[in-house]
């Protein structure tokens, strides 16, 4: 199986990434508030093409690092992540919670410590589904949410079943999706959601380790699947090599370092989960 899924990755590489439209530059007002003002976050909106009716949407929420490359662009990884969810139907938009916040990345700030808190980060998604339920082409009943790390957590804190913010949410998301996220706080805390998740989880993680997602999973029930790739390092979704990051204070070693980088094997067998998981949900609302 391991063999046939790098077969896989290999043939993808050779057709490069999946094609993408121009974004539109789009302004999505957070739950957050700048003195009387909601705080206005830059975002990116993906709209699905040729569709003659409202179309069901994602919000990408990224991690600590922003969604950015090194050039200041949208990263690779968004833009392949919006041209496969726009293939499968969905409308996608990316929205960017630190740059109106003055911030750049989080990653080598320590936990607890960080410019930006997982509370402002929460309001930031739950706006964002707000602005896509007022958009006449957006089918308001099936939106959702999908995170990576940092951002993994916030699809977590904005499924927390109890929370008054989640509670008196004008539209909460009808589901999540959350790559490596950190449980060990929910888990603690025991939380609960108000919709269907799905976990992605590396086996090998150092950085947000799979065992407390795993039994936060058990604890929940049915609510909450998960798959573990064993070996797989935080950030196997991506195609960048697996290096030590000395710079992050955090992680199962704190001032160790934390390794982060691709497998091929995992990056394509968790596509498919997601992707199946999204029919599932499509499926269900109909």
């Amino acid at each position: 199986m391991r063999a046939a899924l790098c077969a896989l990755g290999l043939l993808a590489a050779l057709i490069g990434p999946p094609a993408v439209a121009e974004p539109q530059d789009v302004e999505v007002s957070s739950l957050d508030r700048r003195g009387d003002a909601p705080l206005k976050l830059r975002g990116f909106w993906f709209a699905r093409e040729g569709e003659t009716k409202p179309a069901p949407a994602l919000v990408l929420l990224h991690g600590c690092g922003g969604p950015y490359d090194r050039r200041g662009r949208l990263s690779q990884r968004m833009q392949d992540y919006a041209a496969l969810l726009n293939r499968e139907g969905w409308h996608v938009l990316v929205i960017d919670s630190l740059g109106a916040r003055g911030e750049t990345e989080l990653c080598t700030q320590r936990t607890g410590e960080r410019a930006v808190t997982m509370t402002q980060r929460r309001r930031d998604a739950l706006g964002a589904l707000q602005w896509l339920a007022a958009r006449p082409d957006v089918d308001g009943a099936r939106l959702g949410l999908i995170g990576w790390s940092n951002g993994g957590s916030t699809v977590l804190a904005a499924l927390q079943r109890g929370h008054r913010e989640v509670d008196a949410a004008a539209v909460r998301p009808a589901f999540g999706v959350a790559f490596y996220p950190g449980c060990i706080d929910p888990q603690r805390r025991g939380w609960q959601p108000v919709a269907p998740l799905l976990m992605l989880l590396g086996g090998a993680d150092d950085w947000t380790p799979s065992a407390p997602c795993e039994a936060l999973a058990a604890r929940v029930g049915a609510a909450v699947q998960h798959e573990t790739y064993p070996g797989a390092y935080h950030g196997f979704d991506g195609d960048a090599p697996v290096r030590l990051r000395r710079d992050v204070p955090n992680g199962v070693n704190p001032g160790q370092g934390v390794h982060v980088g691709g497998d091929p094997a995992a990056r394509e067998a968790s596509r498919e989960r997601l992707l199946r998981f999204l029919r599932e949900r499509v499926a269900a609302s109909r």
